[in-house]
């Protein structure tokens, strides 16, 4: 336990407003029939699913890729959004993410070889 207790230093289980996030986006289908934007949902590492923001584009350009779309929104609009969708919990400035899976097919007449 701590014991200095620093005004500006909320306890981890806090909800703290973030401010205007950067949410990344990817197309998806207006619900008109157009074309539109919709929210990128992501998943924590034990399988939870979680909308994602980021409190400056250098950050989410870091982790997500410099060609990664988004729109500002504020956090409560944020979980506002996403709750519904199954969504909720949010994640800001997620720092640690996993390397795209590289497609591999299996050249013919060789089977993978398994240890143990």
């Amino acid at each position: 336990m701590c014991l200095f207790q620093y005004e500006d230093d909320p306890e981890p289980e806090e909800r703290v407003p973030a401010g205007p996030l950067f949410v990344p986006v990817r197309p998806g289908s207006g619900g008109g029939g157009g074309v539109g934007t919709v929210i990128r949902l992501f998943r924590t590492p034990l399988g939870l699913r979680t909308a994602v923001g980021f409190t400056d584009a250098g950050r989410l350009a870091a982790t997500l890729g410099a060609g990664q779309p988004w729109i500002r929104l504020s956090e409560s609009v944020l979980r506002a959004l996403c709750e519904p969708l199954g969504a909720p919990l949010l994640t800001v400035d997620p720092t640690l993410s996993a390397p795209a899976a590289a497609a591999t097919t299996p050249r013919p007449g060789l089977l993978p070889v398994r240890a143990g």
